[in-house]
């Protein structure tokens, strides 16, 4: 069973293909049920060289980072590289 941690926001790295992901409508969704005290899943990570990379959940944290939050609950993935 995967168990959450706290990562700091600006410790995660983005991939290129990831932020083509980013939907503006729902990274704005979430961070509107954020201001409401809804939590959200988790967002998928894996560590990189020096930095945790971002696996999944471009949108959820997004919308962690537009309210002004400094840090996000993650799980920590083995994903490969490709």
């Amino acid at each position: 069973m995967l168990t959450t941690v706290s990562i700091k926001i600006s410790d995660i790295y983005v991939p290129s293909d990831r932020r083509k992901e980013i939907d503006p409508v729902k990274a704005n969704d979430f961070a509107e049920q954020l201001i409401n005290g809804e939590e959200l899943k988790p967002i998928k990570l894996r560590k990189g060289k020096g930095r945790y990379v971002l696996v999944s959940g471009v949108n959820r944290l997004n919308a962690h980072d537009a309210i002004g939050e400094s840090f996000v609950e993650a799980f920590i993935v083995r994903a490969r590289q490709f």
